[in-house]
């Protein structure tokens, strides 16, 4: 038995899985060299409704998987994100070229856009291979987020240029929806390429998700196959529809199999879910939320935190590029350079906090029977870590500059911000009060924490 998601290894099994994968080449070549049992089925209906529950399947993968590449900073996801994008969108151009369901006729760059999107697809599959980490991966991110953008107005532009039948979607409806032969082996030798590397990565811990990406690669190449040798309507040319939903769905319900926090984990960068990085934490507590709960009702505890929270946490996010890392009770984390992209994260941190003050001090004042907010902020290394396994997992930070943060944050006091060395040292220019060493349980030296009193000219109370 394998460990909660993953998938136990064996020869036999590995036959399997790769002789059901080679299944369906095999059908086609029989098909192909049997011509007599590649029959015409001309559906109409039917082929709208396959290819358009394909490419949205296609779009909620794309948009799942490039929501949970931007959150974590991860350029591998977000590259399997737009090889799922450019199938689903031009598969859905693909859709509205079906005869007498949306469109009188056929319309030629409607229906080339299919392998377009497939081959384009192969692109990004084979990019998201590639060994990336540190700034590397920062830089692919960012071109990454443009690429998506560039590739959605590529979709808009091709359907303006098939409808106003312009050069080169100007043709007479062809009988073939192939690409050339020549792109059509690029496309291929791409998918399996990528293929052949996930096995590699798969076969470290064997995780799921790398699994049914790996399979759907699989189908993808076999897909464009049949896409440069099928007949239209034959059996031959329903076959590389049907490759297109099963890899698809195949991804589907990997995804779905997995635990929904960190549902992509599997395929993350190293960096992303076991590398280490320079960040800045930030921690907030209410002084005395544990003895003002005991004597307070349920909902009246709830309705405080409400009100905090409400105000607090878009005071540190919004603003300063802060992610929320957890929330428990009274507590608040939050985390700065997560994703390798703030080289300034001390300099972020520490304005937060101040901001944090400011913006609960309205609420604080006029209830002045509440708990406040007391904060500490330190900057340092820390691993980033997916930790748990199937039934829970959270993708998150750990190491002694957390702890020290969150030790340094009980001793702030009431209403103030305390920051670290790590900080200290990193802002140089910041206005601060000695708050002495301070005696931390877990460390052997004393920590010099000072309080901060303001930021580059600004304080706490604005400016």
């Amino acid at each position: 038995m394998g460990e909660p998601g993953t998938t136990a290894y064996s020869p036999l099994r590995a036959a399997g899985a790769a002789t059901a994968l080679a299944l369906p080449l095999l059908g086609l070549v029989l098909l192909l060299a049997r011509p007599e049992l590649d029959v015409r089925w001309e559906n109409h209906p039917a082929h709208f409704w396959l290819v358009l529950i394909t490419a949205a399947l296609a779009a909620a993968l794309a948009y799942a998987t490039g929501e949970a590449a931007v959150r974590r900073g991860d350029a591998r996801v977000l590259h399997v994100s737009l090889a799922f994008l450019a199938s689903a969108g031009f598969l859905g151009l693909h859709a509205l070229a079906t005869p007498g369901v949306l469109l009188e006729q056929s319309n030629v760059g409607f229906a080339v856009a299919t392998p377009v999107g497939i081959a384009v697809g192969a692109l990004f599959a084979a990019r998201s291979t590639a060994d990336l980490s540190g700034d590397r991966a920062v830089r692919e991110v960012r071109v990454a987020k443009q690429l998506r953008l560039a590739l959605l107005v590529a979709m808009v532009l091709w359907a303006a240029v098939s409808l106003a039948e312009l050069p080169p979607l100007n043709r007479p409806p062809i009988d073939a929806e192939g690409l050339p032969f020549a792109l059509g082996a690029v496309a291929v030798l791409l998918y399996l390429g990528s293929a052949a590397r996930y096995l590699q990565l798969w076969r470290r811990h064997r995780p799921v998700m790398l699994l049914v990406v790996l399979a759907a690669f699989v189908l993808l190449a076999e897909a464009m196959v049949a896409i440069t040798f099928a007949r239209n309507w034959q059996l031959s040319w329903w076959e590389w529809h049907v490759l297109l939903l099963a890899a698809f769905a195949l991804v589907a319900w990997g995804a779905r199999s997995s635990w929904h926090e960190e549902r992509f984990a599997d395929l993350y960068l190293d960096d992303t879910s076991a590398g280490e990085r320079e960040m800045s934490v930030l921690f907030a507590d209410l002084q005395g939320f544990t003895s003002w709960s005991d004597t307070h009702r349920p909902e009246e505890v709830t309705q405080m935190l409400s009100a905090y929270f409400a105000v607090a946490v878009p005071a540190v996010v919004e603003p300063h590029g802060g992610d929320v890392d957890r929330i428990i009770g009274d507590a608040l984390m939050v985390t700065f350079n997560r994703r390798g992209d703030q080289p300034d994260h001390a300099a972020r941190a520490a304005c937060a906090a101040l901001s944090l003050q400011q913006a609960v001090e309205p609420v604080a004042r006029a209830h002045t029977d509440w708990p406040v907010f007391r904060v500490g902020v330190n900057s340092g290394p820390v691993s980033l870590s997916v930790l748990g396994t199937a039934g829970g997992r959270t993708h998150t930070i750990v190491g002694d500059t957390v702890n020290t943060a969150s030790r340094i944050e009980g001793q702030a006091p009431p209403g103030g911000v305390a920051i670290g060395p790590g900080t200290k040292d990193l802002l140089p220019d910041a206005v601060t009060v000695p708050l002495g060493p301070l005696s931390l349980k877990g460390k052997s030296e004393p920590v010099q924490a000072h309080l901060l009193i303001a930021l580059g000219g600004r304080s706490d109370r604005g400016g």
